[in-house]
């Protein structure tokens, strides 16, 4: 009886994924098998599923406090007498084109820690009209944003 209940679910309501991505098509057919498993009589163990929801929640937890937005961590040069290595952040707003990149301390409560510094603009100037990236423009941009952060910790000094 059950697998009459799975095959009349599968002919009233087609199934559609797009074909040009991959990860669609495997979806897709990956529920496809669940169901087909489970309409056989084969009751699901969720055990697994809810402790990756709850070890992910707290990953999440983690991530929100600690990293916010950022893209890098790292410790200080070698040849720096700096005790603290920087953290590298990003922002694009969703609808917009404006990209703000700040250069940070990893730890702003030690005493060689330095106020955090960023700029602010467009993505078009980076990207070409066919959308292939400008490395040197882009290159200059982030270094001169580092080289300003750098400045600024070795005047204090």
């Amino acid at each position: 009886m059950p697998e009459k209940k799975a095959e009349t679910a599968a002919k009233s309501s087609p199934k559609k994924a797009n074909l040009l991505d991959h990860h669609s098509i495997k979806h897709l057919l990956d529920e496809s098998v669940s169901e087909i498993v489970t309409g056989k009589g084969f009751v699901e163990d969720v055990r697994l599923s809810n402790m990756k929801l709850l070890i992910g929640s707290v990953i999440i937890l983690i991530i929100y406090t600690k990293e916010k937005n950022a893209i890098l961590f790292t410790h200080p040069p070698a040849e720096s007498f700096s005790s603290t290595g920087l953290v590298v952040s990003s922002k694009l707003p969703r609808f917009s084109d404006m990209y703000t990149l700040t250069i940070a301390s990893a730890d702003p409560q030690s005493i060689s820690s330095k106020p955090p510094i960023e700029f602010t603009r467009s993505v078009t100037q980076w990207f070409t009209k066919e959308g292939i990236l400008v490395e040197g423009l882009f290159w200059k941009h982030v270094e001169g944003l580092i080289h300003d952060y750098t400045k600024e910790s070795n005047k204090s000094k």
